[in-house]
């Protein structure tokens, strides 16, 4: 499990079939093999390591459903260590299991702070609620006004500075993750035609 709270950024070294190679820091202290670090919202396992970074194994269905297909050698990426038990909690509960790829639609100046609105597919965006959480390129963030297909968030300068989000434009992909709690409520809400929960499911699991 992660925070959404990005420890550093890394760069990609090397790609080379199943092997993602990155350059960190952060997040090589303590590590060790078998380790999950989370690669731009993306929850990896740490298969080997040394003092400049770490290799992970990509499955073909992670290429394929991430935006880690689109890494090449010097990609910018945002890194977190899954978080210690004992650990101050200060995002939201991530898993590092990517709902789906969505894009920058558009990104305006608010004083200080900037607004960012990002394209979403379905499975994305069914569960975005106002003031609710969403991961982008594994960084938490705040919904501010979701809608069919898209919704957005106010980034401070800090959050640009310190992930590689400063770095996107309009039409960059980007790795979302909603929030875990909503597609849970949503998913038994839904578990019969009706839309509601079962009497079966509530005797199965003690409820009646």
């Amino acid at each position: 499990m992660f925070t959404g709270i990005i420890e550093e950024i890394g760069a990609v070294s090397r790609r080379s079939g199943t092997e993602l190679a990155i350059l960190a820091k952060t997040v090589l202290e303590g590590i060790r093999k078998g380790d999950s670090i989370a690669v731009d919202g993306v929850c990896l396992t740490v298969a080997a390591f040394n003092k400049d970074g770490f290799v992970a194994q990509v499955s073909p269905e992670t290429w394929s459903r991430t935006t880690l297909d689109r890494l090449k050698p010097g990609h910018a990426v945002n890194l977190e260590r899954a978080m210690r038990a004992d650990g101050r909690f200060g995002g939201h509960f991530v898993l590092g299991h990517v709902d789906g790829v969505g894009r920058v639609a558009a990104i305006a100046d608010q004083g200080e702070f900037s607004l960012w609105r990002f394209n979403a597919p379905d499975e994305v965006a069914q569960y975005l609620v106002p003031k609710g959480s969403v991961a982008v390129d594994g960084i938490s963030l705040t919904v501010v006004a979701p809608e069919r297909n898209a919704f957005s968030v106010a980034v401070i300068p800090t959050t640009l500075k310190q992930t590689t989000l400063g770095a996107k434009r309009p039409n960059d992909p980007v790795n979302l993750e909603a929030d875990i709690i909503g597609k849970h409520i949503r998913h038994y809400m839904n578990r019969d035609a009706g839309g509601g929960v079962t009497a079966d499911f509530l005797a199965r699991h003690g409820f009646a």
